[in-house]
């Protein structure tokens, strides 16, 4: 086994869709998303770190290639601060970074069909994560610290081999979707896993001893979506004609990588084809070699067959042989027995003579008789002997005659083959001799393919190149207006700010609650168009309600959170103080009041049809309108400096409302522009050249 394994490299291809993807996240105009999936990976490069510390990326996508780790030496997990959904499904992670709780900002985490055999503990920390997706790993269980996931809404832990879920569970009041594999559990038992999300929260809740409360009563934020420009307002026809001309480009270049592809894969396809026929060919030598080995076993099997069929006549033969043998014996032993018992009588008749003669008589007639027998005996034996050897001559003749023909249909199979064997040589050595002239036609017309790509692909850079130093020079111009820009917007405020003092000191006691009502009118003429719509999708009778106990101020919360009258009325005291309504007795009233206005509506639901219809608007305060002031002229010019922290200069633009007016430590805090209050939609560093 080696010492030390290498690594192994990504492909071609690869290569180039991981260098084509760095370069479109890192161009001007490009969204919050990452993506580098399907470049064949072992571990995450260091440009993709710092790429997403300093665009600020929200979505990483990572999944389908062989990731070992997360976080590589050299890189830290703090450069994806701002990171929101990050995708690593298929890869081979073993592990979890330890610290990945310092992933604040994190909503969505998918780790589907990796090789996790635990999650860390400091998961837990990760309050804004909404969906957690580790289905098909190696979990036996999860860490107690599940239960800090407070805004957790989806869970899915199919495919692992997990049988019993922590307690702490049950305080992810939020979880709305449990996918798990029911029938391997056994805490909860199974039934109640089959029984759904609820079942298993409402088990959960019960064990720890707290109130199950239904998922809907929770407040969560939603996920931020993807969009959001990124392009500078005010660029010139250059950058457009630019853009148009590689978007062009990358088209040609995305055909020709089709049009590459498809000659790779026409390639891949003769070469499945011929090594088809090669199988083919190796199939058919088979079965000559296997036919073959088949006659030679029929004619052994033929040949053992005839030797026993010859042994076994042979048997048959000395059997009968020997019961000729024994007939003889018991012939014999019979005339023995005979002479015995005569020799008997002429011993007890030897005082007879006439007896005597009569007996020499019958005994020479005997003689007589035992030797024409014998001769017949004698006689018969040779002839079936005879009879015997020429039988068995014939068998051996017609053997000899049945080998011979074996062997020569032995020699005219061995001859075919051979001769088949030939002639598929020389198809092959016509087959081989036709790929390698394929095969040398494919490489030059592989090798004429790649020096035009990359005569292309060098045009195309030093295109670029020259476009990209236009778009740096122009967006150093518009960077120097928006500075300027928000130096203007800075004083102007300056002055507004003077002009104010000068008014509230001008303005007498008398005057000073009207003074205060021109205010107020002045920041609701200043209240965003986001909470106007809001506050227009009020119910009406909730309106009512807010205005009948003096509570006007608290409609743009309502509006914000869209609380409804059904809403309202599953609330309590605690949760209407989590909104901000701090007044215990206007808690009360106002959960009565809403109270009162559903059993109505439940009883009589026409008149509550009616109350809608002749419910007022919403607040409107009556106050003076004042004229806003003028833009106040600029002044001497100065060094511009954060308006935060008033030490260092800004470094960051606000965007859409193209404000310069923050550091880089300070923005980091901010949701909406400290000028304008409109909501920051996205945040773009500038560098300021020495």
């Amino acid at each position: 086994m080696p010492l030390f394994s290498r690594k192994k490299k990504p492909s071609e291809d690869a290569r180039k869709r991981l260098e084509y993807q760095m370069c479109l996240a890192k161009e001007a105009g490009a969204d919050d998303t990452l993506d580098i999936s399907r470049c064949e990976l072992s571990e995450v490069p260091y440009g993709a770190f710092a790429t997403c510390k300093v665009l600020q990326k929200k979505v990483l996508i990572i999944h389908t290639n062989n990731l070992t780790s997360l976080v590589p030496k050299s890189c830290s997990l703090l450069s994806l601060i701002t990171v929101k959904v990050l995708d690593l499904h298929d890869n081979q992670l073993a592990s979890l970074p330890a610290d990945i709780g310092q992933l604040t900002a994190l909503q969505v985490l998918n780790l589907e069909r990796n090789l996790l055999k635990s999650l860390p503990q400091s998961i837990g920390d990760l309050a804004q994560l909404q969906v957690l997706n580790v289905k098909g790993n190696q979990l036996r269980a999860l860490p107690g610290s599940v239960s800090g996931l407070r805004s957790l809404r989806a869970l899915d832990v199919s495919g692992n081999e997990l049988q019993e879920l922590p307690r702490g569970l049950a305080h992810a009041r939020s979880l709305q979707t449990l996918t798990l594999d029911a029938s391997a559990m056994t805490y909860p038992p199974p039934e109640i896993c089959s029984a759904g999300t609820e079942a298993i929260q409402q088990f959960l809740c019960t064990e720890c001893g707290i109130a199950y409360p239904p998922p809907s009563q929770h407040l969560l934020p939603t996920l931020e979506s993807n969009g959001g420009g990124t392009s500078v307002d005010g660029v010139d026809r250059t950058v457009e004609k630019y853009l148009e001309e590689e978007s062009e480009w990358q088209n040609k270049f995305l055909d020709y990588e089709k049009r590459k592809e498809r000659k790779t894969q026409e390639k891949l396809e003769f070469e499945r084809r011929l090594n088809v026929g090669q199988r083919e060919q190796a199939l058919l030598v088979q079965q000559l070699n296997s036919h073959k080995d088949e006659i030679l076993q029929t004619v052994r099997e033929e040949q053992q067959r005839l030797e026993q069929g010859l042994s076994r006549h042979q048997r048959c033969l000395e059997e009968e042989r020997l019961k000729l043998l024994q007939q003889l014996k018991d012939t014999e032993q019979g005339i023995a027995t005979r002479i015995q018992k005569l020799l008997e009588d002429n011993q007890r008749q030897k005082r007879s003579s006439d007896i005597l003669k009569s007996l020499e008589n019958e005994r020479i007639r005997m003689e007589q008789l035992m030797a024409i027998t014998q001769e017949e005996t004698e006689q018969l034996r040779r002839r079936e002997v005879a009879s015997a050897m020429q039988q068995m001559l014939a068998e051996t003749y017609k053997n000899k005659l049945l080998q011979t023909t074996s062997e020569s249909r032995r020699q005219d199979l061995v001859s075919q083959a051979c001769s088949s064997l030939a002639e598929m040589d020389q198809k092959f050595q016509q087959i081989l001799a036709w790929q390698q002239l394929d095969q040398s036609k494919a490489v030059s017309d592989i090798l004429q393919q790649v020096e035009m790509q990359k005569s292309a692909f060098e045009a195309l850079q030093v295109k670029k190149d020259l476009m990209h130093r236009q778009i740096r020079n122009q967006i150093k111009l518009i960077e120097t207006e928006l500075l300027q820009l928000t130096q203007l917007e800075v004083k102007r405020q300056e002055l507004d700010t003077e002009t104010l003092q000068l008014e509230m000191e001008a303005k007498s006691e008398t005057k000073q609650e009207n003074y205060w009502l021109i205010q107020y009118q002045r920041l609701l003429n200043q209240k965003p168009l986001s909470l106007k719509l809001q506050e227009k999708g009020l119910e009406q009778q909730l309106v009512a309600l807010l205005l009948e106990l003096s509570a006007e101020q608290y409609v743009p919360i309502f509006a914000h959170h869209r609380i409804s009258l059904d809403t309202l009325g599953t609330m309590s005291a605690s949760d209407l103080e989590k909104l901000g309504v701090t007044e215990a007795g206007l808690q009360h009233a106002i959960l009565r009041r809403a109270r009162e206005i559903l059993a109505v509506a439940t009883t009589i639901p026409e008149l509550r049809r009616a109350e809608e219809s002749e419910a007022p608007a919403g607040p409107e305060p009556s106050a003076p309108l004042e004229e806003p002031p003028g833009p106040a002229a600029p002044g001497d010019e100065r060094q511009s400096e954060c308006v935060v922290c008033m030490e260092r200069e800004p470094q960051m633009i606000f965007l859409p409302c193209g404000h310069v007016c923050c550091c880089q430590g300070c923005c980091e805090r901010l949701l909406s522009c400290p000028l304008c209050r409109q909501d920051i939609a996205q945040r773009v560093r500038i560098f300021h050249s020495a």
